[in-house]
């Protein structure tokens, strides 16, 4: 397609917004800013670093930030047709829609799917080989399993969902509209309930449930545990990486975005829109608020305010965690200079 015809089917841009379309230019593809070659587009962010790298670009178009006309000028002089975004990054995954449009399966069952008697699966879902659908589920409209996934008894898979290979889903676990997870997720087994006795550990029935409220996101080899009573729930368009864990009967608000190997205990609540980098943890029943972020590798065991941006453990604010972990190379230094200070005090009261 030509640059001219990608712009026009892109929602994010405005139809009169700032452009140049050079020779209008063909388009087949995308890729990245410094791998890019002759007849695919591009984007560029506020980052000094991808600027230089436009200077050697050999993409055909690119999209940059409205406000950058020098950025503007530059491509220009490169021959590269542009247009201007308030945010590229989006336009750009809407351009990969467009040059990569979802593929669905066919709607219909393989022969090697199992399907038991009672459960409802609509005319319009797609069952792979090796799919196993337990007693009384549901599976609605516009539903497609990949290979390899198990439903146990009593789940609710809402319309448009999307479960791909191996997944797992234990029983009376419900999945609203349009939720993908990824391969070799586990929604809903066992929480981890053990109580103490003097002969070892006896375990807790994990007798609750697990709720995924509309356009959640599970990325691969992630968990999602049922509680001993009630339920987990995550809220609507929360993002969840690969290798995460979600503990029993957490649960989070709308919009949260949980990173790579971020591990969350049971009981804790989480508010909307909360960002949690890689590696974060957080322990049991902790609060946290709304539009809180907290930075990779953070501790949280205690709870954390609305809004606030946090690092470090323990836990504290993410600008005094960087005042202090600038001084962490120095200690060695400031430690013996607190010595000669201290043994010159000493000498001073010397008699």
């Amino acid at each position: 397609m030509r640059f001219s015809e990608l712009l026009a089917a892109l929602d994010s841009l405005q139809p009169e917004g700032a452009r140049w379309l050079a020779d209008d230019p063909p388009l087949d593809g995308a890729a990245a800013l410094d791998k890019a070659r002759k007849g695919q587009l591009v984007f560029l962010e506020r980052n000094n670093a991808m600027k230089a790298a436009l200077a050697h670009c050999g993409a055909s178009a690119v999209l940059l930030p409205t406000d950058e006309e020098p950025l503007h000028h530059l491509a220009q002089q490169q021959g590269i047709a542009w247009a201007a975004s308030a945010s590229p990054r989006l336009s750009f995954a809407e351009a990969l829609d467009c040059f990569y449009p979802r593929q669905r399966p066919t709607p219909g069952r393989h022969p090697q799917a199992v399907v038991a008697p009672d459960a409802h699966v609509a005319d319009s879902a797609s069952l792979a080989a090796g799919v196993v659908v337990g007693a009384r589920c549901h599976v609605g409209q516009d539903v497609v399993l990949h290979p390899g996934v198990v439903l146990y008894d009593d789940v609710w898979i809402g319309q448009g969902c999307e479960l791909h290979g191996n997944v797992v889903v234990h029983s009376r676990s419900r999945l609203g509209r349009n939720c993908v997870v990824q391969a070799n997720a586990v929604i809903g087994g066992e929480g981890f309930g053990f109580v103490p006795t003097r002969r070892g550990w006896r375990k807790m029935p994990q007798t609750g449930h697990v709720v995924l409220e509309d356009e959640v996101e599970v990325g691969c080899c992630s968990t999602v545990d049922r509680p001993a009573v009630g339920e987990t729930r995550l809220g609507a368009g929360t993002k969840i990486d690969n290798l995460v864990q979600i503990g029993h009967g957490v649960v989070t608000g709308q919009g949260c975005a949980f990173a790579a190997q971020v591990g969350i205990a049971g009981g804790v609540v989480v508010g909307r829109g909360v960002v949690l980098a890689g590696q974060v943890g957080v322990t049991n029943r902790v609060r946290i608020g709304d539009g809180v972020v907290a930075s990779s590798k953070t501790g949280i065991h205690t709870d954390v305010a609305p809004g606030e941006v946090v690092s470090g453990f323990p836990v504290m604010p993410n600008r005094l965690w960087l005042r202090a972990s600038a001084l962490f190379a120095r200690l060695p230094e400031l430690s013996r200079s607190l010595k000669r200070l201290q043994q010159q005090v000493e000498r001073s009261r010397q008699p």
